[in-house]
């Protein structure tokens, strides 16, 4: 079982707002024993944030299940020595501080090393080490930003947009994740300390790879394409008489099937568009062509007529439709808390590692909720404060 993967792996999530705290929640879902360290007096900087249901932040919620929560003064000679004691006894830790933090504490990789010679430490950051990452803490969307995303995304001729889920965090957490778990493996017969460097402006070059490399050959720089795509067309959002859609083809066949299926056969014949190259060079023209016959139809019909000939396109939902969706019940995608016993919590979000959707073993934790247990068992034996396995009731 999944939730059994990790079962004895001892986590310390020194990290804050969303990449670390998913890659370790990730680990929390397959197992381990998760301990949050909160800085006092606020805790995680999503605490904070907006909306909040019943005094808690959703965004704290999403990324902070399946941990212990201990808050401690880092001005405090005995809360370092007790965060110290953790960290000596930790087998992954996975830390974010900003530029220049760590040291200041005495916790930079090479101290943490000297606490924890078989130590995994990840330390997850938006620039790295280099002069850009040690001048500027960053977020999900400034990296986008900086990294040259979000000047090809949106629609041509406006603003700049960022892309809204933060994909650069959530990314940089699974590459986070899988780097942890490769180290794991290899400690088993090499034990050593090992540090893992991951960074968000790593994982935007690497999520616009094909757009990087068509620029290293061609030297042109990717455009705004709205919901198009660079290297297909008809690939976009239409709009209908009434609604829209959005249409994929990809091939010629596909092609050839769409003009069949509009009656607009005329077009595998047009010299602009016969083949894949030249109806990317002349995308404005066939689009407007297009736009111009789906107008005569509601996004309905449109629906029903493509996807009978086997074409792939969908409709354009909102969120609550998204939701509301057959397949989200068929994948499961939800964890009920209350159905395992716990008292308070809302629908959680499974792991999609957890296919099986029993990875939810506790609630994401009030802020502090477990320091006395935690710093009462920790004593001065140095020892990992074991906690209980189930879900709490909380």
């Amino acid at each position: 079982m999944l939730t059994e993967t990790y079962t004895g792996l001892k986590v310390l999530d020194l990290s804050t707002n969303i990449a670390g705290p998913f890659a370790a929640m990730l680990l929390g879902d397959m197992g381990a024993d998760v301990i949050k360290v909160e800085r006092s007096p606020s805790g995680d900087d999503t605490r904070a944030l907006s909306p909040q249901v019943d005094g808690e932040s959703t965004v704290f919620i999403a990324m902070n299940r399946n941990k212990r929560s201990v808050l401690l003064d880092f001005k405090a000679a005995e809360s370092i020595i007790q965060l110290r004691q953790l960290i000596g006894a930790a087998d992954v830790i996975i830390e974010s501080f900003p530029p220049g933090v760590a040291a200041r504490l005495g916790l930079s990789p090479a101290d943490i090393q000297g606490l924890n010679g078989d130590a995994v430490l990840c330390s997850i950051s938006a620039f790295g080490d280099g002069p850009l990452g040690s001048a500027m803490p960053g977020y999900d969307a400034l990296v986008q930003a900086v990294s040259g995303m979000m000047s090809f995304s949106g629609n041509p001729g406006e603003s700049d947009v960022r892309i809204a889920p933060s994909v650069l965090d959530m990314s940089t957490a699974m590459w986070s994740c899988m780097s942890i778990m490769a180290a794991l493996r290899n400690n088993e017969s090499s034990p050593k300390f090992r540090h893992l460097s991951q960074c968000l402006v790593d994982t935007a070059i690497n999520l616009m790879s094909h757009q990087v490399q068509s620029y290293l050959a061609t030297g042109i720089p990717p455009q705004k394409l709205g919901s198009g795509a660079p290297s297909a067309v008809p690939y976009r959002v239409y709009k209908a008489g009434k609604g829209s859609f959005m249409l994929a083809t990809a091939s010629e066949p596909q092609f050839v099937r769409l003009c069949s299926t509009l009656g607009m056969e005329q077009l595998v014949d047009d010299p602009r568009f016969s083949t894949m190259a030249r109806r990317i060079e002349h995308r404005d023209a066939l689009d407007a062509l297009l736009q111009q016959r789906f107008a005569e139809q509601d996004a309905s019909y449109w629906l029903a007529a493509l996807a009978s000939n086997g074409l792939s396109v969908g409709p354009v939902n909102d969120l609550q439709e998204a939701l509301q969706l057959d397949v989200v019940q068929e994948r499961n995608l939800f964890l009920d808390p209350l159905a395992t016993g716990a008292q308070r919590g809302q629908p959680l979000l499974r792991s999609p590692l957890d296919h099986q959707a029993q990875g939810l073993r506790r609630q994401p934790p009030r802020l502090g909720e477990h320091s006395a247990d935690i710093l009462a068992k920790l004593g001065k034996s140095g020892e990992w404060p074991l906690g209980e396995i189930s879900l709490e009731n909380k």
